[in-house]
């Protein structure tokens, strides 16, 4: 069967993907980056964190906790699209949770000296005057806080968390934590009302040592309490203070899902009798719980659960979670050894006359959305939420949702923590961009760090792209089928040699071979004895011939090698040109060179291109593409956010390229800019700039795709922005 055939065979084998409730939609409409709340005198790349997240009763300010800083942040979202830093303010000790009653807002606190002396308090925060006192001594080292819905009651769970570099941080650790339950009295809590609850003798694991987690109120004014290393979940009435419940989470044996961190994502392995260990925990109505199963001492399920309030199992997620994530390339392959996505925060609000369940992947950097049906909850969409989000509060009254990304990777350059904020209108989501189909298995076509694209030479809106070293035991190439929105991923192609899966390739570039297969541009890097090539490859991805870079060129080697290959002519005319992405140790600063290679006679010649200047880190070339008598190139920074000022794509002039021997003086060709992707980034997802762009084509009818690459959701957000251009300006 050609190439065209099975195009329209998978078309057809994939039209039904993961169902959705489209009536309505939740998409982001802005970020904040918390580092904006630094105080004047700070150094800008001092660590900051958004973790939970709170907000006041006209629901136009948040409130986070920020344990790195040491205090409570605010944020103005008056305009709910253009959130303003409303300012730090610092507390004694580490801010482990926040709520808000009414005008005041209640901060727990850890004041610990050691694990084995654990203390904390409350503190009282002023929301008009964000100022702070001190209020009740904890006992105990607090981990959340929960206010109940007729504003009577704070709950408190006191963790004593245990340390675990000590017998491999096995349990009992003692001291053993409990639960604290105070009155409130227009939202200050009378210290001289605490109650203790002891939550020792529940629990089958550790039953002397109970860690108490995570906290939340229904209307009846009952408290669930999880015990996440314990495994189990207790009811607590606020109002006596007694223990009306307990049951343990449970286990649950799970398969086609990925157990191994070795460079490839392969739904077929099993795990059996994980402990849930359960983090959030969130009542959905008086009689039912949902929880979000972290893990986080022998378990961790990778699902959400909902239980009823005597323990019976009504549903659990399994690993849908899994495949939600992988479908939009956010599954991450060095967690699947431990969590894998890591559900770990939740939020459970009614929107209309809807119910909705929403789980932060810590891992996976997405909260998943569900709609809450009195029985198996049903998907609704995934939302894009910055890298690590754990803290989640809906504004129903406004139509919005808000999350807390607690990571801040601002030491590496990258992303810094942020709080986004989504609103729910008609329509369909703006994200994924690009998501999979499913395979013969059921199972989503894997896939992630996308660095380099092609456009099918007969079928419009047939791309194909490869993925890079992150997935090193899996390089593949991708069928993508634009014309569907979200674009989607209809097949995958494994490269092999001899049979077998390929190793040591760093694929950066694709190109059409004229004969039904592709050339693949390898990114090389001596010191992982990883060689810069080309390889062609036939239909099925098995390597048909390997060409290594002339001597002449690699003299100048450096590790930021070829980002992206086309062809240009035909027959014994047909040549490969190859961008190199950033300047070798021969080249002038400032410029780079575009190589060329006639597969016909063997001959290597090269030109020089002039980069942009940075103002900030560097600039490269990331991709190549021969369409219409000129060859399209990215040009991009390596900066994120609003560091992020050169992302563009530039055209030079065939009739210009003149490439000349490796060994001669090599002309510098002239560029053109073509268009300014910046814009085009903001406004696909309305997050802060991802900083690669390394995938960009042209289809036969003159349409524009181009896509990022997400690094394999290591340090990254995850995000893959895929966008249509529509058609070029033929002037440039």
């Amino acid at each position: 069967m050609g190439r065209q055939a099975i195009i329209l065979s998978l078309l057809a084998s994939t039209a039904t993907v993961f169902p959705a409730y489209a009536d309505m939609a939740f998409n982001r409409i802005a970020t904040f980056p918390v580092a904006e709340n630094l105080p004047a005198e700070t150094e800008a790349a001092t660590e900051t964190s958004s973790e939970i997240i709170a907000r006041s009763a006209d629901g136009k300010t948040l409130i986070y906790s920020d344990s790195p800083l040491g205090g409570v942040g605010f944020v103005d979202i008056s305009d709910a699209k253009a959130p303003k830093a409303g300012g730090m303010l610092k507390l004694e000790g580490e801010p482990t949770s926040v709520g808000v009653a009414g005008q005041k807002a209640i901060a727990a606190v850890n004041t610990s000296d050691s694990f084995t002396s654990p203390s904390g308090n409350l503190v009282v925060i002023d929301m008009a005057s964000k100022t702070a006192r001190k209020s009740c001594d904890l006992g105990g080292q607090p981990d959340s806080v929960a206010i109940s819905n007729d504003g009577r009651f704070l709950a408190v769970a006191i963790e004593n968390e245990r340390d675990e570099d000590l017998n491999d941080g096995a349990i009992p650790q003692m001291p053993a934590g409990d639960l604290k339950v105070f009155n409130l009295t227009d939202g200050v809590p009378d210290c001289s009302s605490m109650k203790s609850v002891a939550l020792t003798g529940l629990a089958e694991i550790a039953p002397e040592d109970p860690e108490p987690e995570f906290v939340d109120f229904n209307d009846a004014g009952d408290i669930v309490v999880t015990l996440q290393e314990n495994n189990h979940i207790a009811v607590v009435s606020a109002e006596s203070g007694e223990v009306t419940g307990h049951f343990s989470a449970g286990q649950i044996s799970l398969e086609n899902i990925d157990t191994l961190d070795n460079g490839s994502i392969d739904f077929n392995q099993t795990a059996n009798e994980l402990k849930r260990e359960p983090d959030a925990v969130k009542w959905l109505d008086d009689d039912r719980i949902v929880t979000a199963n972290e893990g986080d001492y022998q378990g961790g399920s990778r699902s959400f659960t909902i239980f009823s309030r005597s323990g019976e199992v009504l549903f659990d997620s399994g690993n849908d979670l899994e495949f939600r994530a992988a479908a939009a390339g956010h599954y991450p392959d060095k967690r699947s050894d431990a969590k894998g996505t890591e559900p770990e925060g939740l939020e459970v609000a009614t929107f209309g006359d809807q119910r909705y369940i929403f789980v932060a992947l810590e891992r996976a950097s997405l909260v998943a959305v569900y709609r809450d049906t009195g029985a198996e909850p049903e998907f609704v969409q995934v939302l894009p939420s910055g890298i690590g989000p754990e803290g989640l509060v809906a504004i129903p009254e406004r139509n919005l949702l808000v999350t807390a990304n607690e990571a801040d990777l601002a030491e590496d350059g990258a992303a810094r923590s942020h709080v986004m904020v989504y609103e729910l209108t008609e329509g369909k989501p703006a994200y994924p961009t690009i998501e999979s189909a499913l395979d013969d298995s059921g199972a989503p076509f894997s896939w992630g760090a996308l660095s380099g694209l092609v456009a099918d030479a007969e079928k419009p809106g047939t791309l194909y792209a490869v993925s890079d070293s992150f997935y090193s035991n899996q390089p593949a190439i991708f069928t993508i089928d634009a014309t569907e929105r979200p674009a989607r991923i209809i097949a995958k192609t494994v490269v092999t040699r001899d049979g077998m899966t390929a190793q040591k390739l760093d694929l950066e570039g694709i190109a059409n071979d004229g004969e039904g297969g592709f050339w693949l541009a390898s990114e090389g890097r001596t010191d992982r004895l990883t060689p810069h090539a080309l390889f062609r490859v036939d239909a099925a991805g098995e390597i048909r011939e390997e060409i290594a870079l002339p001597t002449e060129l690699l003299a100048g080697e450096k590790r930021f090698g070829m980002e992206g290959v086309t062809v240009v002519g035909e027959g014994n005319d047909r040549m490969l040109v190859m961008a190199i992405q950033r300047e070798w140790s021969d080249d002038p600063k400032g410029q780079v060179k575009l190589v060329s290679y006639r597969p016909g006679s063997g001959e290597w010649a090269a030109v020089r291109y002039p980069l942009d200047t940075a103002e900030k880190g560097w600039v490269g070339l990331s991709e190549i593409t021969a369409h219409d008598g000129k060859l399209y190139i990215i040009e991009r920074d390596n900066q994120i956010g609003t560091s992020a000022k050169i992302k563009k794509l530039y055209s030079v002039s065939l009739d210009d390229f003149q490439p000349v021997a490796l060994d001669k003086e090599l002309p510098l060709v002239e560029k053109t800019l073509v268009r300014d992707l910046l814009p085009d980034m903001k406004s696909a997802t309305n997050g802060y700039v991802v900083d690669k762009i390394e995938g960009f084509a042209i289809d036969m009818e003159g349409t524009a795709y181009f896509v990022t690459d997400n690094d394999g959701v290591d340090d990254s957000s995850g995000e893959t922005i895929f966008v249509n251009l529509g058609k070029l300006d033929a002037t440039n």
